[in-house]
């Protein structure tokens, strides 16, 4: 995609109308995102937005109620886990589902966050441990990221760390960063020594669907090779913050006054299809 094309930069006009109208806080209560603005301690943020990121598959109504469950003996998460032993969380969570995740893979994503905050003092501590000034994006972080925790908590809870190493497109755990790197009305951040720059967009296929009608893929699957071209397509629109517009994108369809075929429309695409094609 070129900068100064006209087309580019129509396109650009658009997304920050959108971004204007939708990245704003009071949406964001609807969102997993927004348990993180009930904690002030960037170390309870921390553990809120993994295990909110972590089970942000499904549906959305299904997704806040399991995460509500998860915090609400908590108290203060990183404290609760500081003091709280193997089989105590064990024991807490043993009732717990959401989806393809039980009890046993829950304590093992707590435990391994409890192991990596002794190691490193954060789970910030622990990222920017792996992450190297040469790195154009997080992805070579995340990697050491994912398996360090994955480690700490004896691999049991793989399915909710994906990681660049088996190719997804690693939607929550890129979701995560952007909650934690980017700090505007809507991402609190709080890890800014990251980068926003170097960010990756979190590809689900709701976006990936929108972004394939905008032209800014040409790929056919949602993977990771996807997530980074719609990456640098946003890049050049945006150079410093590339996935500013995830989250306002991501209203068109869930927001009932956020028409997805009025936008497409007013970017030029006549016609937007629902049925996971994109748009002619």
């Amino acid at each position: 995609m070129q900068s100064d094309a006209p087309e580019t930069r129509r396109l650009k006009r658009r997304l920050d109308a959108l971004y204007a109208r939708y990245n704003r806080r009071d949406l964001v209560e609807t969102d997993p995102l927004g348990f993180l603005y009930r904690y002030d301690d960037p170390a309870d943020r921390e553990v809120v937005g993994l295990v909110a990121s972590a089970l942000a598959y499904g549906r959305v109504a299904l997704i806040r109620k399991n995460v509500e469950w998860v915090l609400q003996p908590m108290g203060r998460p990183a404290l609760f886990l500081k003091k709280a032993s193997k089989a105590e969380l064990e024991e807490r969570f043993r009732g717990f589902r959401h989806r393809f995740t039980g009890g046993r893979e829950l304590t093992a994503l707590l435990m391994g966050i409890k192991r990596v905050n002794e190691r490193h003092g954060s789970l910030k501590g622990c990222f920017l441990a792996g992450l190297r000034a040469e790195d154009e994006t997080t992805l070579p972080a995340l990697e050491r990221f994912a398996e360090e925790l994955a480690l700490a908590g004896e691999r049991q809870a793989a399915f909710l760390l994906t990681s660049p190493a088996d190719g997804s497109a690693c939607k929550r755990m890129n979701l995560f960063l952007r909650w934690m790197v980017r700090k505007d009305a809507v991402d609190p951040g709080g890890w800014e020594e990251v980068g926003a720059r170097r960010l990756v967009i979190p590809l689900d296929t709701h976006l990936f669907r929108i972004c394939r009608a905008l032209g800014l893929t040409h790929r056919k699957q949602a993977n990771l090779r996807a997530a980074l071209e719609i990456t640098e397509s946003f890049r050049a629109l945006a150079p410093k913050d590339p996935i500013k517009y995830d989250f306002a994108i991501s209203r068109l369809g869930i927001l009932r006054e956020a028409g997805l075929n009025e936008f497409l429309e007013s970017c030029g695409i006549l016609e937007a299809r629902h049925d996971g094609k994109s748009a002619s």
